[in-house]
């Protein structure tokens, strides 16, 4: 096991430190503090020059320039005065335009509906003559099958009047020496 070495403290290490400030260094800061004040409201006083001189070179702008936009706000007046002119012929011109349109919208509308009811008409029509052509196939089947049993009985028919032909010949001849 380890043993517990003995350790050395420096006992002035642990006493407290006199820091005493020097009056003439803390005089000289608040001085420079009350410099330091005195440059900011000056800077501030400049800018505020700068700034005012700005805004009086934009008003000397503005009002140099002020005759100038009341000839040309003239010149604008006319210029927008003949385009609206220009659009109310071109309004006045579509109207006109709209109303020829609605017009012969309505007799393509109506012609639309002619031939609607004309095709209608078509198509029903030879469902018609569709529904008479089945009946009439049916009584044509009807009268085939007919046509078909009356073969086969007058067949049988034609079969036993033979038969009784050929029997009746049989009985003559052998009734005759």
């Amino acid at each position: 096991m380890g043993s517990i070495t003995a350790m050395m403290v420096n006992q002035s290490l642990l006493s407290p430190l006199n820091l005493e400030v020097d009056p003439s260094i803390q005089a000289i800061r608040i001085q420079e503090k009350e410099q330091i004040k005195t440059f900011n409201k000056s800077a501030s006083f400049i800018d505020k020059v700068r700034f005012l001189e700005q805004q009086n070179k934009m008003l000397e702008t503005k009002c140099s320039l002020l005759p100038q936009q009341k000839t040309a706000q003239g010149n604008m007046d006319n210029t927008l005065q003949s385009y609206i002119n220009n659009l109310r012929r071109q309004l006045e011109t579509l109207s006109l335009e709209k109303l020829k349109l609605e017009v012969e919208l309505g007799n393509m509308q109506r012609l639309v509906e002619d031939f609607k009811n004309k095709y209608e008409d078509e198509i029903n029509q030879p469902t018609g003559v569709e529904n008479e052509f089945v009946l009439m196939k049916k009584d044509a089947d009807e009268a085939y099958m007919n046509k078909v049993e009356l073969d086969s009985h007058l067949q049988g028919l034609t079969d036993e009047i033979n038969f009784l032909r050929q029997l009746y010949e049989e009985e003559i001849r052998s009734c005759s020496p």
